[in-house]
């Protein structure tokens, strides 16, 4: 079932869980999405960035989750536009059937962002279709870094308040400590939940945690074995997911764990038989590895069993 983005995170925002948003780019991905969220009779949120729509084009990526949202009726998803770059880039998919949409000006000043984001809210809102932002910038806290430079890129928590007082933006994206990719942090682990907090506190709104993947040893591990290199690659701990959730974070963005285990169960079959050239071998265990990950990040969240 197609719903707007807010009626799923209002209520995991009321009863204090996470729901996983994850990264489409075909067909084996939004389907392996949609298996684990029926397996674990989880909510869902898939998103496409705007480079993934510029691949399946966005009428296909559209019409794709309509299909799979037919054949899974029982399941509340949203379809969300990850890290939209424009007012235009909003407003192409709102028209196309996104039932969410991100407005990313982070990397603006203070009030340009909220002038963009406020245009998107406004123009989302009168379709019903749910905005995120985000504030601060993505990038991991390694122990040498100073408070100054920390209050630099972190989330500010009085500006979040304004920013959504002003904006009236739906779910907010704070930056606490994570990054995008595999490689999070440089050494051990750590996130500002105390920061976290306090934001969730002012905002009272649901909060969106990105650079949320946690690549487990076993898909690390997968994707080593099968010839891969991703080095020391480190994630986010499931512990932290969940200590995340407690300070108020309820859509928890995941990708890098799903082209992982993907691209591991593709290389480990094109190594041990050579002659294959049927795509349904390569996908069907590809498809298997995700799904996996899946179910177990909905059941880490807390999303498991909330359909």
């Amino acid at each position: 079932m197609l719903v707007y983005g807010q009626e799923i995170l209002n209520k995991a925002s009321k009863e204090c869980y996470g729901v996983g948003a994850f990264n489409f780019v075909n067909f084996e991905m939004l389907n392996a999405i949609f298996v684990a969220a029926d397996s674990a009779k989880s909510p869902i949120f898939v998103q496409a960035s705007e480079g993934a729509i510029k691949y399946m084009g966005i009428d296909m990526a559209v019409n794709m989750v309509k299909t799979m949202s037919k054949r899974y009726p029982h399941i509340p998803v949203a379809l969300h536009l990850d890290h939209g770059t424009s007012f235009e880039s909003c407003k192409r998919a709102v028209e196309a059937g996104f039932t969410s949409v991100m407005i990313d000006a982070s990397h603006h000043p203070f009030d340009e962002n909220l002038d963009e984001t406020s245009k998107v809210v406004e123009m989302a809102h009168k379709e019903g279709v749910g905005v995120e932002a985000e504030l601060g910038r993505l990038m991991g806290i390694e122990d040498n870094i100073s408070v100054d430079e920390k209050d630099a890129v972190l989330v500010n928590p009085k500006e979040a308040e304004q920013f959504v007082r002003e904006s009236k933006v739906d779910y907010l994206a704070p930056a606490i400590g994570t990054s995008h990719g595999a490689f999070k942090f440089k050494g051990e682990p750590k996130l500002d939940f105390e920061r976290l907090k306090l934001v969730k506190e002012l905002t009272k709104i649901p909060l969106v945690l990105h650079g949320a993947s946690a690549i487990p040893d076993y898909v690390r591990e997968s994707f080593h074995s099968s010839g891969g290199d991703i080095g020391s690659s480190k994630g986010v701990p499931f512990s932290f997911l969940q200590e995340a959730i407690k300070g108020g974070i309820n859509k928890v963005n995941t990708d890098t764990d799903l082209r992982i285990a993907f691209i591991a169960e593709v290389r480990k079959l094109a190594n041990e038989d050579k002659g294959q050239f049927d795509l349904r071998k390569f996908f069907t265990p590809a498809m298997n590895a995700m799904t996996k990950v899946m179910i177990e990040r909905m059941e880490v969240l807390g999303s498991a069993n909330k359909i």
